[in-house]
């Protein structure tokens, strides 16, 4: 397993992301909460991943129960990374929520709180402020953010008065947005990026395109996987593939392994099962030459899907239509 090592912290470039654990939305039903995502997390700290992410927001608060169940006995490998909701972010809730979390976790200490949203509405000293408060109190050992422009970022660092450790936003082949800052940010300030849906919510396994769209709300009401950005999205897949072959890898280890080999950004892919898990942990191996690199980033330039207000009418035709 590779690691990214800043500030003293020591995360393994691929985590697991548990928003599917206990979600009606993904369809993977009581069988996946009840035991497939507890062996998950178990097989995870098998293979040396340290990074696992939940939020208060995940099926209200079950997955952070069910990560927490996992754990238990093995609090010291994992590294445990939860969110906070933002609705009325105040200081007195910020700290309130933040223990309930703990609670449902079963953890003593938080290792990254993270606020999951900016709130445009209240500001950020008084969020930061409560997350300060957790931190002197032990509570939380980390702080970081979600889905901050590189901008609020910064903000949110100077209103904290201490280093806000990470930014979790949407980054893959498909979306390319923390390029512009972030991610140069989170190198020049030793900082680090944790990507989410590094996959495209699964668009870079190759399993879907435009005669085969993924079923499941989660993936229904994402533009991605729109006929139209599916059909546009096939040279990207052609040149995974092409990749992957050459490393006896699949088009998603490939697709992560791009990710990852940006500095300081760690990568939160779901899993459906072990074997999914397996595979994602050994594209941490997997080293892309310059020019499968290059390729990857330039095919990925060159993908342009309708998004947008544009999306929102053949979105609300799928989901009203079937």
């Amino acid at each position: 397993m590779r690691f990214v090592e800043v500030s003293g912290v020591r995360l393994s470039a691929i985590g697991v992301g548990t928003w599917q654990f206990g979600s009606a939305e993904w369809g993977y039903g009581k069988d996946y909460a009840g035991s497939i995502a507890h062996d998950i997390v178990t097989r995870a700290l098998d293979l040396g991943v340290n990074l696992l992410d939940t939020a208060e927001a995940y099926a209200f608060g079950n997955s952070e129960r069910i990560l927490g169940q996992a754990i238990a006995g093995r609090r010291e490998e994992a590294f445990v990374a939860t969110k906070i909701f933002p609705v009325m972010p105040l200081q007195p809730i910020v700290e309130w929520r933040a223990r309930e979390s703990r609670q449902r976790l079963g953890i003593d200490r938080i290792d990254l709180y993270q606020v999951h949203w900016p709130n445009p509405i209240v500001p950020f000293g008084t969020t930061m402020a409560g997350l300060r408060n957790l931190q002197d109190a032990g509570v939380v050992e980390h702080v970081g953010v979600s889905n901050f422009s590189a901008a609020q970022w910064r903000s949110a660092e100077r209103q904290l008065g201490r280093p806000v450790l990470s930014n979790q936003v949407q980054y893959s082949l498909v979306s390319r947005g923390p390029d512009q800052e972030i991610v140069p940010h989170a190198q020049q300030h030793e900082r680090i990026v944790i990507a989410y849906s590094p996959l495209g919510q699964g668009l870079l396994g190759g399993r879907y395109d435009k005669d085969h769209p993924p079923k499941g709300s989660a993936r229904q009401m994402n533009p991605v996987f729109l006929p139209e950005n599916l059909e546009r999205a096939q040279p990207l897949i052609d040149a995974l593939r092409e990749i992957a072959r050459a490393h006896d890898a699949t088009p998603a280890q490939i697709a992560l392994a791009w990710v990852i080999h940006h500095p300081n950004v760690v990568a939160i892919p779901g899993a459906s099962s072990v074997e999914q898990l397996e595979r994602n942990v050994a594209a941490a191996d997997i080293e892309l030459t310059t020019d499968e690199f290059d390729r990857l980033t330039s095919t990925s330039d060159a993908y342009h899907p309708v998004a947008g207000i544009a999306a929102l009418p053949k979105l609300l035709a799928r989901r009203f239509t079937g």
